[in-house]
């Protein structure tokens, strides 16, 4: 991939994530309206509680590929801290192998799971029943999304293994 290449995958990374941000404020939105109608005249409704569920579920799963184009995600650095900077970039080349495979069989998996729920067009058992579909498809489309920010991130390292600025 060219730099603008990786560039591209950042910034559309970084858009998914801003906009997918604005799903929590729809959390707040509709939880603060279930308290006025619970509360305030007590009619408490059948589908916020699942609708944030919802909401989460799509914030966290496109989220991922942001958390790690900002580095974000949890790591334990004990022992990376210690290595050289040529050896510590060996270490997340090694471990992005890990992430590749886990990662792939998500989207994998995700795109099975996916087309049979939009085949069965599948509803909440819950007693509202609302389409999930659409929150289940956003398991490949999160997985690709980290796949692509991951491989930005492999080859960057990559770049910087050859460069030799990694000393």
């Amino acid at each position: 991939m060219k730099p603008s290449t990786l560039d591209w995958v950042d910034r559309l990374n970084g858009r998914v994530g801003r906009v997918t941000s604005y799903l929590i404020l729809g959390i707040i939105a509709i939880t603060i309206w279930e308290v006025f109608w619970r509360y305030g005249f007590n009619r408490p409704t059948i589908w916020v509680h699942e609708t944030s569920e919802h909401f989460f579920a799509i914030f966290f799963l496109l989220g991922g590929a942001y958390t790690l184009s900002q580095g974000g995600h949890v790591r334990v650095d004990v022992l990376l801290l210690r290595l050289s900077a040529r050896r510590r970039i060996l270490m997340e080349l090694f471990s992005s192998l890990f992430f590749f495979l886990f990662t792939g069989l998500l989207l994998w998996q995700g795109i099975e799971m996916g087309w049979e729920s939009v085949a069965m067009l599948e509803r909440s058992q819950s007693p509202w029943g609302p389409y999930i579909f659409h929150v289940i498809l956003m398991v490949p489309v999160a997985a690709f999304l980290m796949l692509l920010q991951g491989a930005a991130i492999f080859i960057r390292n990559l770049g910087k293994l050859r460069e030799g600025t990694a000393k």
